[in-house]
């Protein structure tokens, strides 16, 4: 006589965080055609992500303008888009990857437009100053400091990945598994990279001192 089957309880879905319940309602307002009450919702998701996003957009682009542009870009893609969102995909990392692709592609057409217009500067003359940043947030007043300048350009020598993946997780404060999620990668391959990251940014900023 075999023995019973013991019954092993389901283990219970993560929950969804505020943003991503959120996201969920915008796509069902959308597919039930009251858009309205779906661009209000919307409003209430943007605010929970505006801060986060401009960090990220500042970090990759160090114009306070050209991050305000891609942040809005990348919210009126997701809106525009919000019916392909898939629910099991925390929205943080649908966000965070169209955000990310966005600075890319605004860095890209800056190197064309600077490739053309940037004048061959002349033995002797000096490098005009960077216009303060407006910024009012505690990242922006670091990154305007000088030693915040002195971090910017460390990390701007990182390579593209380790660049990337300490952006989205010092700077962005992504988990590891949302970066992974976010990659395509595995969580031990962020963390590698991570962790290369923060010892060549170590050794950059010790040298300059």
């Amino acid at each position: 006589m075999s023995a019973p089957a013991i019954a092993v309880p389901p283990v219970p879905a993560a929950p969804l965080s505020r943003e991503s319940g959120l996201a969920a309602e915008v796509k069902a307002l959308v597919a039930a055609g009251t858009r309205e009450r779906a661009r209000e919702r919307f409003g209430d998701l943007v605010a929970l992500l505006q801060r986060r996003a401009a960090r990220i957009a500042y970090q990759y682009l160090r114009d306070a303008h050209d991050a305000d542009e891609a942040v809005q870009d990348a919210f009126l893609k997701v809106f525009t888009h919000i019916s392909t969102y898939r629910e099991e995909l925390p929205f943080e990392v649908w966000f965070t990857r169209i955000l990310v692709n966005r600075c890319l592609d605004m860095q890209k057409a800056r190197a064309r437009r600077l490739r053309w217009t940037l004048p061959v500067p002349r033995l002797g003359d000096a490098p005009a100053p960077e216009p303060a940043d407006p910024g009012q947030t505690p990242e922006q007043r670091l990154l305007s400091s000088e030693r915040g300048q002195r971090i910017l350009a460390a990390i701007e020598r990182l390579p593209d990945r380790q660049r990337l993946v300490f952006t989205l997780c010092q700077i962005a404060e992504h988990s590891t598994n949302q970066v992974s999620e976010t990659l395509g990668v595995s969580e031990a391959t962020v963390r590698v990279h991570l962790f290369r990251a923060v010892r060549k940014l170590r050794a950059l900023l010790e040298h300059e001192r």
